[in-house]
């Protein structure tokens, strides 16, 4: 059964934007984040192990950042159980500044549909400050 409001496979087209996000991202987000996924690499909150090992600064958990992007869907199809499948590459990093924090931009687009299946294919780009961090970032949504 669908979610009230959810979109219908029959409503869908290829090409279609399904939604667009903005996430603002702090330190403390990755605080409480590293609490409750028990990732607490300090690479996550402590600038200076983070600029040892060479990174630009504090970075966002990599599963953060795939969490707030299929947000987009969820909200979109209004179900979480109705995402069957979802993956991605990570391909960049989304530095967080102790002042201001970082942006994540997040926009989703059907890229298929199975009608037999009852799927449709979302395909989401993840940018900070213009650059990608995900890559073949695909959430496969069952609709009714």
């Amino acid at each position: 059964m669908s979610a009230p409001g959810a979109p219908r496979l029959a409503d869908v087209e290829v090409g279609q934007q399904v939604g667009t996000a903005t996430v603002h991202l702090t330190r403390a987000d990755l605080v409480r984040y590293a609490g409750a996924s028990g990732d607490r690499n300090p690479i996550h909150w402590d600038e200076r192990t983070a600029l040892a090992v060479g990174l630009p600064d504090v970075i966002a958990h990599g599963m953060l950042t795939m969490a707030d992007a299929v947000r987009v869907v969820v909200d979109w199809c209004g179900d979480p159980a109705a995402v069957v499948d979802y993956g991605v590459r990570f391909t960049g990093q989304v530095p967080v500044p102790h002042e201001g924090g970082a942006v994540l931009e997040v926009s989703a687009v059907v890229g298929a549909v199975d009608a037999g299946a009852g799927t449709v294919r979302v395909d989401l780009t993840a940018t900070t400050g213009g650059t990608r961090v995900l890559g073949r970032a695909r959430a496969t949504v069952r609709l009714g």
